[in-house]
C-alpha cells in the first residue's frame, strides 16, 4: 500500500496524479512554473480540487500556458474565456493571468529566467520541512511574505503570502510532504 500525504483526495484520480507526479517536485521549466503560478492564483478562495478539475480547460483557454501567446491576448479574448463554464469565471483572475504574464516576462528579462528569480529566494535548494501531519504545515511563512511583497512590487496579482507559499510547495521549493509519505524525497 502506498502512503500519501493526508490531504490527497483518494477518490479523485486527478488529485492522486497531481500529488504523485507533480506536487513538491523541483520544477525548473519556465512553462511549468508559469502554469503552477497561474493555477495557484486561480485557487484563491477556492478548493484545490476545483482547480484540478478545471485544469484542462484552463490549459486550453490559455494556449497550454505559452506565456508569449498569453501576453498577447486581447481584452475581447479574455472576455470570451469568461463565458466558458469549464473554468473559474472570475474576471479579476482571468485578466490577472495576462497581467501576471507580463510581470513574468519582465522577471525573465531581468533575471534571465523566472526559474532563476524564484529559486534565488531559497539559494537554489529545496527547503525540507518535517511535517508529521499536513495540518501542521504553515499556510504562510516569513519567506512567502518576502516573496509575495517582491512579486506584488513587480506587478503580479493574486500573489498573497498564502498563495505564494502554496506555489513554493507545489513547485518544490519547499518540501512539505508528510514524513510518512512515500513521495517525500527525505524518506
Amino acid at each position: 500500500m502506498t502512503n500519501r500525504c493526508g490531504w490527497v483526495k483518494m477518490t479523485n484520480p486527478l488529485y492522486v496524479d497531481y500529488h504523485d507526479k507533480e506536487w513538491g517536485r523541483a520544477f525548473h521549466d519556465e512553462r511549468a512554473l508559469f502554469e503552477l503560478l497561474c493555477l495557484e492564483t486561480y485557487q484563491a478562495g477556492l478548493s484545490w480540487e476545483t482547480i484540478l478539475n478545471k485544469r484542462a480547460a484552463f490549459k486550453q483557454a490559455f494556449h497550454d500556458y505559452d506565456y508569449h501567446r498569453v501576453a498577447k491576448m486581447t481584452d475581447e479574448k479574455l472576455e470570451e474565456i469568461l463565458l466558458n463554464p469549464d473554468i473559474v469565471r472570475n474576471r479579476l483572475k482571468i485578466f490577472a493571468t495576462r497581467s501576471n504574464t507580463l510581470a513574468f516576462l519582465a522577471v525573465q528579462e531581468e533575471f534571465g529566467s523566472f526559474d532563476s528569480y524564484i529559486w534565488s529566494f531559497v539559494d537554489g535548494k529545496t527547503i525540507h520541512n518535517t511535517i508529521p501531519d499536513y495540518r501542521q504545515a504553515p499556510a504562510k511563512t516569513a519567506l512567502s511574505e518576502i516573496i509575495s511583497k517582491n512579486m506584488k512590487k513587480r506587478g503580479f496579482k493574486f500573489v498573497g503570502p498564502v498563495c505564494v507559499y502554496s506555489f513554493l510547495q507545489a513547485a518544490g521549493l519547499v518540501n512539505d510532504h508528510e514524513s510518512t509519505c512515500d513521495f517525500n524525497p527525505n524518506k
